[in-house]
């Protein structure tokens, strides 16, 4: 359940091997972003792939893509593949609009040769009329990444990915994909590891063939379910890997006709799945957040560590609709309890040290643990509104005060996603990290969260046939 918190980790190389210069798009260039025109050709060309996936994500993070020829990637990097924003679904458009043309970011370019021979993968950026598409939740993860470094700050992301591994019964009931995977207490359990080795590894060698570093792979807290971990990196490289990860696990799984899922709570008796992510500031390649002299509260941070928690805190409420974004991610948080005795899902927006209670936890001096979010979370937008609401702290000078045991706690998060929504209607400081490319997109993604919980609110569940059919 941890994340390397060494701070010597350099950022990677997100071509593999590539030397490309990360830049973001200017509003008067479609060109490929931060590359040199035929730097993705000549990657598909040096590694031998027959087809990419160009790949973007919609503000659901659904990943949406077209599989290209190496004969058309050519046309891909000029910017001349279309997709219909609508058909792709939450994205910000209607059937009447101009086609979304995505822009490849090369330095993602992954080799997928693992999953199909000859197959690789790289992440775009929508662009519409000659503008990078502000609906885009990769391009609004890129612009507060931007804001950011115009204070001279970078930051710094490791993600933790849990996930089941499940199997569907004939009447569409899940079950765990291992059958000899029922322990009370299966967490870090050897022989559920050893058991799912196959795919586990698979998984593993894929990270490391890739240059991520995987350091580890263990079973949760919840039967059938896992987390791989690999190094931080620099924000947008991490929120790549993320869904590239995902992509990854989901398609090994199905190879072993198992479903990966990374639905916050699949079983109502089971721990749900976090996606908790490991943040740190960064000035001219080096860390701000450990503690030089000053450290008011003891933890080992600095006094700029301290005001960016503060500022997470502050809009804790206000975020909770990006970082836990589905109706299900409502039944993992209100678990009152779970097969194992712990849910792992905050409540309260708190803080404190190597505590895993706690909203934020400070597990060293390095780096603060956000254990808000959940398996669902868009990591675009879920980093690009964490880090907005930190800087929002920093910019401030805000004090969180001491660290608080969670039985003080006095903020509690919203209890479900409608509430999540209001809240995120109210916090201008998030508001502003979805509309930083132009108004409207705060507005859009409240609507269609509010719909998805209405519909939801609109349909008769079994629960509510067992608990009134004849109780009247």
């Amino acid at each position: 359940m941890t994340v390397t918190a060494d701070p010597s980790v350099g950022v990677a190389d997100h071509a593999n091997g590539a030397e490309v210069e990360p830049s973001f798009p200017s509003a008067a260039s479609t060109a490929a972003v931060g590359s040199a025109p035929g730097t993705l050709v000549r990657l598909v060309a040096d590694s031998g792939t027959r087809f990419v996936l160009a790949v973007f994500t919609n503000l659901r993070g659904k990943p949406c893509a077209k599989l290209v020829p190496a004969s058309a990637v050519d046309q891909l990097e000029a910017g001349e593949l279309g997709f219909a924003g609508y058909a792709a679904d939450a994205i910000g458009q209607q059937p009447r609009d101009p086609d979304l043309l995505v822009v490849p970011d090369p330095r993602s370019f992954t080799s997928l040769d693992f999953i199909k021979p000859g197959l690789a993968l790289v992440h775009c950026d929508p662009w519409v009329s000659g503008e990078p598409w502000r609906f885009a939740p990769r391009v609004i993860l890129g612009r507060m990444l931007a804001d950011a470094a115009r204070d001279g700050l970078e930051l710094k992301v490791g993600a933790e990915v849990e996930y089941f591994l499940v199997r569907k019964n004939a009447d569409g009931s899940l079950r765990t994909a291992d059958p000899k995977d029922d322990e009370s207490h299966p967490c870090y359990d050897a022989r559920g590891v050893t058991r799912m080795y196959e795919h586990l590894a698979g998984v593993s060698d894929a990270m490391n063939v890739l240059g991520w570093a995987n350091y580890a792979n263990d079973h949760e807290d919840g039967n059938g379910q896992f987390e791989q971990n690999f190094a931080y990196d620099e924000a947008m490289v991490t929120a790549d890997r993320v869904m590239t990860l995902r992509y990854i696990i989901s398609m090994l799984a199905e190879q072993r006709d198992m479903i990966a899922t990374f639905m916050p709570k699949p079983f109502s008796d089971r721990t749900g799945s976090g996606m908790h992510l490991h943040m740190s500031l960064w000035r001219d390649g080096d860390p701000v957040f450990p503690a030089a002299e000053e450290d008011p509260y003891g933890l080992g941070l600095s006094p700029t560590a301290y005001s960016f928690i503060a500022g997470v805190l502050a809009h804790a409420s206000g975020m909770h609709s990006v970082l836990c974004p589905t109706i299900n991610s409502y039944k993992r948080i209100g678990a009152r309890t779970t097969a194992s005795g712990a849910t792992w899902s905050p409540t309260d927006a708190t803080y404190g040290g190597n505590d895993r209670t706690h909203y934020l936890r400070v597990p060293d001096g390095n780096r603060v643990e956000l254990r808000g979010g959940d398996g669902s979370a868009n990591p675009y937008l879920a980093v690009a509104v964490q880090l907005a609401a930190g800087l929002d702290g920093v910019r401030r000078d805000l004090d969180p005060g001491p660290p608080a045991t969670v039985t003080d706690a006095t903020h509690s998060l919203p209890p479900t996603l409608l509430h999540a929504v209001e809240e995120m209607r109210r916090d201008e400081v998030v508001r502003a990290a979805l509309d930083i490319g132009g108004d409207g997109v705060a507005e859009y993604y409240a609507d269609l969260k509010r719909e998805e919980f209405i519909s939801w609110h609109n349909t008769v569940t079994q629960w509510e046939i067992d608990e009134y059919l004849t109780a009247l």
